[in-house]
């Protein structure tokens, strides 16, 4: 069951990483989102940035229309397509409903999606821990903070503690 935390005037609804809810794989927080659905032979993958939490330390870093942020989930879900027929399954862009309604709040999310046919087991694990984790990197490598990203994945609710003092020491 989600729960609601209250922390320096933010609301977070968090989703503890690999706890399932009806067989979903989530990892969500305010500032972004990771969720995987199985099916019968198939993983629905849903992502999703919420732009606006990492504007303090991504303003003025980038050329217009070139958001790290945005950007970095758009490669993210690149590899996962490679990792994916990689490992022997079939993706495809397809309009998918069971993404939606999945961004904790109503601020600016850019978002991503894919159907993937015949996963390996375990790919759906491999696919949120790879998201969040290449996602941190392709933004500090864009924005060149040049600070330590974690290397294995984190509970969300201290990723979004992460960020936040990411946002307060570099922000400008």
């Amino acid at each position: 069951m989600p729960r609601i935390i209250q922390c320096r005037g933010f609301i977070f609804f968090v989703i503890l990483s690999g706890m399932k809810s009806d067989d979903r794989l989530e990892y969500i927080n305010d500032a972004l989102y990771f969720v995987v659905i199985p099916g019968k032979k198939r993983l629905v993958y849903c992502s999703g940035v919420n732009f606006k939490r990492f504007l303090p330390i991504t303003k003025g870093r980038h050329k217009a229309m070139s958001n790290p942020v945005i950007r970095g989930l758009q490669i993210v879900n690149h590899e996962i397509r490679s990792m994916a027929i990689e490992a022997g399954a079939t993706p495809k862009t397809i309009i998918l409903t069971e993404c939606k309604g999945i961004a904790p709040t109503d601020d600016s999310w850019n978002t991503e999606s894919l159907l993937i046919e015949d996963p390996p087991e375990g790919f759906g694990e491999k696919i949120i821990t790879h998201g969040v984790i290449t996602l941190l990197k392709k933004i500090d490598k864009a924005i060149m903070l040049d600070t330590k990203m974690p290397e294995l994945l984190l509970p969300p609710e201290e990723l979004e503690k992460f960020i936040e003092e990411l946002c307060e020491k570099f922000g400008s």
